[in-house]
């Protein structure tokens, strides 16, 4: 009997005609195509319009670099809080049993379901002048609205789902054998974790790290907000509305959104790169599981 080949077994698993796989193929990658490829060269084309030298003088303007170190900032702070959270909140509910997980793991989930502009009127409805707490804040010369404290909150907010939930399923799949083994064997719950847990988590956590910081250097719905559409509040993608808005060359506008476009880029290859590495550690460990 003749063996098949890869190829062979894959087509005989697909019952679909060749024809038409090709053809939702070719319907997906001209939709890739027509919406992604096409206004991400729009925007590199429309940022090199006027030249190199154009384009580097596009970001020498005070403005342009205050938004750019306001946006650095945010994600500077934002990111490793979000990092610690997502971590803790894994640990938690991968690894241990108690009363409210179910409405932890919802609560992590909430800022997927509500819009970024809701949230953002959320801030302000709490700590705005007429907002719930804004006569306190005022007292105690607090801002927060129409601040960069406002605007990290807002952030915070949008932004920490994305390590915890890269981390919960990861964590679940490798169960708690590893550190129940090293208690046995004597270690602390410190050691535990730099010396098992977190060499197991490692690429899952890069993962979510990058994810959340593209997402807190790009978010512009919840920020919009907050900010107050202020000079001094304005973070990259608030800078390239105004610029955008404000005057017949938009030269300038589509420069510093091809800064955000090449963060995207970025990512999306270092997205790529940690998946592949996640799914390679996960298919090794399963691997040493059939093996025992």
């Amino acid at each position: 009997m003749r063996r098949m080949t890869g190829g062979q077994r894959q087509d005989a698993a697909v019952t679909e005609p060749r024809w038409i796989r090709r053809l939702l193929i070719g319907i997906t990658l001209a939709f890739l195509g027509l919406f992604l490829l096409v206004p991400l060269l729009v925007v590199f084309a429309e940022a090199l319009s006027q030249g190199w030298t154009a384009y580097a003088h596009s970001f020498s303007d005070s403005a342009t670099w205050s938004a750019i170190r306001l946006t650095l900032l945010v994600a500077a702070i934002v990111v490793p809080i979000n990092t610690i959270f997502g971590v803790a909140a894994a640990w938690a509910i991968a690894k241990f049993q108690f009363a409210g997980k179910s409405l932890l793991i919802t609560l992590i989930d909430l800022p997927y379901s509500v819009s970024p502009v809701i949230s953002g009127m959320i801030f302000v409805l709490l700590f705005g002048r007429q907002g719930w707490f804004g006569p306190w804040l005022a007292t105690h010369h607090v801002h927060v609205v129409f601040s960069t404290l406002g605007i990290v909150l807002a952030t915070l907010f949008v932004t920490f789902p994305f390590v915890a939930r890269e981390l919960i399923p990861l964590m679940q799949a490798q169960g708690t054998e590893e550190e129940e083994a090293a208690r046995v064997l004597g270690a602390s719950g410190v050691q535990m974790f730099w010396r098992v847990t977190l060499p197991n988590i490692k690429w899952g956590l890069l993962y979510g790290v990058i994810l959340c910081n593209a997402r807190a250097m790009g978010e512009f719905g919840a920020v919009s907000v907050v900010a107050g559409h202020r000079a001094s509040t304005n973070t990259m993608p608030l800078h390239v509305q105004m610029l955008y808005e404000g005057g017949c060359d938009l030269a300038p506008a589509f420069a510093v959104a091809s800064l955000l476009a090449m963060l995207a880029l970025v990512t999306l290859v270092l997205k790529s790169v940690l998946q592949w590495k996640t799914a390679q550690q996960v298919a090794t460990e399963e691997m040493g599981w059939t093996g025992d």
